[in-house]
């Protein structure tokens, strides 16, 4: 198993973890809280031994509080090709070939609590936007010492011919009400293998749109780099989530619908879904 079986849910009703198909309610605890320990595995597995069992909780939130997310750019060689193709007409194309093998990584804001959606809630496009796409990645859970503890999936919704028009629009076309997904929780334990599958389906009015699949294996970064370069001369007094980057990019015809729904699994964290409003 490339992860142990504990997994931290954020509910209506408090913090869950899962053991196994044990569900177990963290009394007096938060996810702040785990961010800011030194160890939080040692921590979470202290708070287990006296963790009430509960059956399967309701009411899923998105596994965040008050962590910022932030993300990676042009750390897949099909992301790299993919931005270069839509920015062409701008002249951007060599921007994301340079990032690519330069030592700095593209690192940016993505998105505060408030404008992320929980698992099985609605995404929004934007609405000045004609070509938006789901981004598929791992995102890291990192505390507020910049050591990476846990994992969960993500979606980095992204209006690509906003960023392809000019790259000086790349806030535009990354931050917006409800333009980010994680979860369904953080698994906390070591890193994933790297081969460690990353799946995306899309359907549409029943039938699917789009599907792919990718590996870890097919990142150019490290886990480690990408945590390291974020946090220098930074600070996150919550932690944050950093979304690792994308290797699955739907062909240029296609573009997000009312009604789609988003399935990304990744293997040993599950699946994430999400219409879109």
């Amino acid at each position: 198993m490339p992860f142990p079986s504990i997994t931290v849910y954020r509910t209506t009703n408090g913090l869950v973890a899962q053991r196994g198909e044990e569900f177990l309610q963290l009394a007096e605890s938060s996810l702040d809280t785990l961010f800011c320990q030194a160890d939080p595995a040692a921590w979470l597995q202290e708070k287990l031994q006296t963790a009430t069992p509960i059956s399967k909780p309701t009411g899923w939130l998105a596994p965040i509080q008050n962590q910022e997310v932030w993300a990676s750019g042009v750390t897949y060689l099909r992301s790299r090709d993919a931005r270069i193709e839509e920015s062409k007409d701008a002249g951007g194309g060599t921007f994301y070939d340079r990032v690519y093998a330069a030592d700095r990584p593209e690192l940016f804001f993505k998105a505060t609590a408030h404008r992320v959606v929980a698992p099985g809630g609605s995404m929004r496009l934007r609405s000045d936007s004609k070509w938006n796409v789901p981004e598929p990645e791992l995102a890291l859970a990192i505390n507020t010492e910049g050591r990476i503890f846990g994992y969960t999936v993500g979606n980095d919704l992204s209006s690509r011919d906003i960023e392809g028009e000019n790259p000086l629009y790349l806030p535009q076309a990354k931050v917006w009400s409800e333009c980010c997904a994680l979860g369904p929780g953080v698994v906390v334990g070591p890193a994933p293998a790297a081969n460690t599958s990353i799946a995306l389906r899309i359907v549409r009015q029943g039938a699917t749109a789009f599907s792919g699949e990718t590996s870890l294996d097919q990142m150019k970064r490290t886990l480690p780099e990408l945590a390291e370069w974020l946090w220098r001369d930074n600070s996150f007094p919550a932690g944050c989530f950093l979304l690792t980057g994308t290797g699955l990019v739907p062909p240029d015809s296609f573009t997000l619908a009312s009604g789609d729904e988003i399935h990304i699994t990744i293997a040993g964290l599950g699946t994430l879904t999400n219409t879109i409003a």
